[in-house]
């Protein structure tokens, strides 16, 4: 079971649309690839995984109910949120009929694509509906984005609460760089060798103190560990 971040694939061709989605999933810590050619982005779902693609239906290239198609037919279940600027009736039907998820029409307010996408997640994991995580004495709250240790509030950047909200959503799971990198780094952010040490670094030292800490696995990855667990 995946953690609750989110690496979401956008396919949406309106540019001020799709910066601004990106924008928004971003600053709450989600990682977005964003693909403006349909045909691309049919590509790139056939070799990578993700946790939520919101596609647009009018694409160049390839449409988004053909993008659809493709991706019902080859086996994948990720899923999708349709977004319209067709109100109709048939073309919502033929969308779920299609394998969506869910949809929504433009012009859409960006508090409601939040809620639907986290809605469509939290069924992907098993209905999981809290936004506070604690392990230790750290609570992460995931709708205000901040994190406590006992009373103290604790500062983290965003990539730092995406880090620690993979490693909390899942305590005693060792993750791999190589899980960390891809949900933290998106493909237009190459991310050095050295990343995620860099990370989990700076977020050791914000944590320092806490019933909770950041155990290495040698030669295998990265968990977050409660020390009653010990």
């Amino acid at each position: 079971m995946r953690a609750s971040v989110m690496r979401i694939l956008l396919v949406e061709d309106t540019l001020d649309v799709g910066e601004a989605i990106s924008r928004r999933f971003e600053t709450i810590g989600h990682t977005v690839d964003w693909q403006t050619d349909g045909r691309a982005a049919a590509d790139i779902l056939d070799f990578t995984e993700y946790d939520l693609v919101i596609l647009d239906v009018m694409l160049p290239g390839m449409d988004g109910f053909s993008i659809l198609k493709r991706l019902r037919d080859g086996g994948s279940t990720v899923p999708v949120l349709v977004l319209t600027a067709r109100s109709e009736i048939d073309d919502r039907v033929g969308a779920l009929d299609l394998g969506a998820d869910d949809y929504l029409v433009k012009p859409f307010d960006f508090r409601e694509l939040e809620a639907r996408a986290r809605v469509l997640m939290r069924r992907r994991a098993g209905g999981e509906a809290t936004n506070v995580i604690v392990c230790g004495d750290v609570l992460l709250d995931r709708s205000q984005r901040s994190v406590k240790v006992g009373n103290r509030e604790v500062p983290l950047k965003r990539r730092e609460m995406t880090l620690l909200e993979i490693l909390a959503s899942r305590p005693g799971r060792v993750f791999s760089k190589d899980q960390l990198l891809d949900q933290l780094f998106g493909f237009d952010e190459p991310a050095g060798p050295n990343a995620i040490e860099l990370y989990v670094g700076r977020l050791r030292k914000k944590l320092e103190g806490a019933k909770a800490r950041i155990v290495t696995v040698r030669g295998v990855g990265y968990q977050l560990v409660s020390d009653a667990e010990d």
